[in-house]
């Protein structure tokens, strides 16, 4: 999965289409799961009400509102130097570093992995 924590996405499908909110949290997917699977919780999206009994915790007790986890295929990372919809590539530096970048317009979004010589170029 390479939509990482603090990123900012876009909800392309369900009833919080065309939001934006930047990831809290990513769930990985189960051990046997294909490797693109895994959810996502993205914050002011999905919000749900959990009821909380009182107690010395929460003297009130009531309704609290919470962000609830959505399929990672249903936000589209925003390209940080466009701000639009983007995919998201990897590529090698010339040291040999692995970072992802916006395949919209190749801004750089982040380092993945060290720099290995293996994959250096000049």
């Amino acid at each position: 999965m390479l939509i990482r924590e603090q990123d900012e996405v876009l909800v392309i499908s369900g009833a919080n289409k065309g939001k934006r909110g930047k990831v809290l949290k990513v769930l990985k997917p189960e051990p046997d799961a294909d490797r693109q699977s895994g959810r996502v919780v993205v914050e002011g999206i999905n919000q749900a009400y959990k009821h909380v009994k009182r107690s010395s915790k929460n003297p009130q007790g009531g309704r609290l509102s919470k962000e609830m986890a959505i399929d990672i295929s249903n936000v589209a990372l925003l390209c940080p130097k466009t701000g639009k919809p983007t995919r998201i590539g990897v590529r090698y530096l010339k040291d040999g570093s692995k970072e992802r970048f916006a395949k919209r317009s190749g801004a750089s979004l982040g380092g993945l992995a060290p720099a290995n010589p293996k994959y250096a170029h000049q």
